[in-house]
């Protein structure tokens, strides 16, 4: 519930909200070994990042796992030069004890 939650606010840019789930020590790692932590860091990098992506939207194709270890696969959009363009992505999260995430590695599929 924690991942489906976060990714909803995250396209809601409900920055308080997604603070909320991840922890205090949360690592995030993007598709160019771009790394984000702790928690104040990363929302600074969403917050400055998401307003700036044209046409964006996010369609969560499924989301699994257990209590500790959660996939999501989706596909993001934005606007480049008038035209949309998907990039199919998987997220893996790492969960605490405490429910939070404590680790997100993001994983995309380049298209021809």
């Amino acid at each position: 519930a924690v991942v489906a939650r976060y990714l909803d606010r995250i396209v809601a840019r409900d920055w308080d909200a997604v603070a909320a789930c991840v922890a205090e020590d949360v690592v995030r790692v993007g598709p160019f070994g771009d790394t984000y932590t702790p928690r104040s860091p990363y929302l600074a990098f969403l917050s400055e990042l998401m307003p700036s992506l044209e046409g964006y939207s996010m369609h969560v194709e499924r989301v699994f796992g257990t209590d500790r270890l959660v996939v999501a696969e989706l596909s993001e959009t934005v606007t480049l030069d008038g035209t949309a363009v998907e990039t199919p992505e998987a997220l893996v999260f790492d969960l605490d004890h405490e429910g939070l995430i404590s680790h997100i590695s993001i994983y995309i599929q380049r298209r021809p």
